[in-house]
């Protein structure tokens, strides 16, 4: 090929190239949905409104907070899973949800093939706690003073499915 053909044809090269820069949107281009599928004012919505926060301010675009309690989560985490997959709707999740596939029968959605994860934002420990008049210094001897007494002892959590159920 001549230098002149080449020479002449740079041109239309750059402007082909510079144009498809200008195809591209920058993502988020438009709102984003974080959805909790928790009650609000828990510990799940308290992080999610800090993590709203955050990525409202890093990606100049604004991050809504949408509570979606019920079911045990399955509520706003069915409604996640039927959103596009367009990178517009965040899903905040918890230990619960991978309970949840083993406590329901007929989930609507998959944690596995429905999901992508982004990433883990927190981990809390679980403590279990007696009264210290309680005759139990340890698992094991709490254990077995409730199975000698049966009905005897009381104890709260937050529900079947929730991390201080299992």
């Amino acid at each position: 090929m001549p230098i002149t053909f080449l020479i002449s044809m740079l041109p239309a090269v750059l402007l082909i190239l510079c144009a498809t820069q200008g195809w591209a949107q920058s993502y988020p281009s438009k709102v984003v949905r974080y959805l909790v599928p928790y009650e609000a004012g828990g510990g799940n919505d308290v992080m999610a409104r800090i993590m709203a926060a955050g990525l409202s301010q890093a990606w100049g675009q604004q991050v809504v907070v949408e509570n979606r309690p019920g079911a045990g989560g399955n509520i706003g985490t069915e409604l996640a899973a039927r959103a596009p997959a367009d990178g517009y709707t965040l899903l905040q999740i918890s230990a619960t949800n991978a309970v949840n596939a083993s406590l329901y029968r007929h989930l609507r959605y998959d944690l596995v093939r429905d999901f992508a994860p982004v990433t883990l934002l927190a981990s809390f420990p679980t403590v279990l706690l007696v009264h210290p008049s309680l005759p139990a210094k340890s698992v094991t001897e709490l254990v077995k003073l409730a199975k000698a007494k049966p009905g005897a002892i009381n104890y709260s959590s937050g529900g079947i499915g929730t991390g201080s159920f299992f």
